[in-house]
């Protein structure tokens, strides 16, 4: 029997919130800048559907900004400790542009990451995946 994955090694590895296995991303690789955000429409082992309505990903800028903010506050507390700040030099000035550039580099990971929060804030875990099949999405129709 295969020991059940934790929340936050499933956030942290991409997979499926409900069964905690399928991969959310269709290319592993974070980096290939034209995949980085595509999905499959449900997940290929329990049959989650991902797109729980139209526009359902909209709400991750939030996610995405609030991981950036904590990024750059861990970053100067980082350079606050290793380095230090000084209004007689430029090391602030430095800090915010070495930030820039980690910032930039790290978001690819911080878009996908948001993406895995947003959904499993929506998605919850079932224990019986393997035995219940997956709800279905609520999605509204206006005409």
């Amino acid at each position: 029997m295969k020991k059940k994955k934790g929340l936050l090694q499933a956030v942290l590895t991409s997979k499926c919130p409900r069964c905690r296995e399928g991969r959310l991303f269709e290319q592993a690789n974070p980096y290939a800048l034209k995949e980085l955000v595509k999905m499959p429409e449900a997940c290929p082992v329990c049959g989650q559907d991902f797109e729980i309505e139209p526009g359902f990903y909209y709400g991750t800028g939030f996610v995405s900004y609030a991981l950036a903010v904590m990024f750059c506050v861990a970053s100067f507390i980082t350079w606050l400790v290793a380095v230090g700040i000084s209004l007689n030099d430029h090391r602030f000035f430095w800090w915010i542009g070495i930030n820039a550039l980690l910032l930039l580099a790290a978001q690819p990971l911080l878009m996908r990451l948001s993406r895995t929060i947003w959904l499993t804030f929506f998605v919850s875990f079932d224990p019986d995946w393997l035995i219940q099949p997956p709800q279905p999405p609520e999605r509204m129709h206006f005409q």
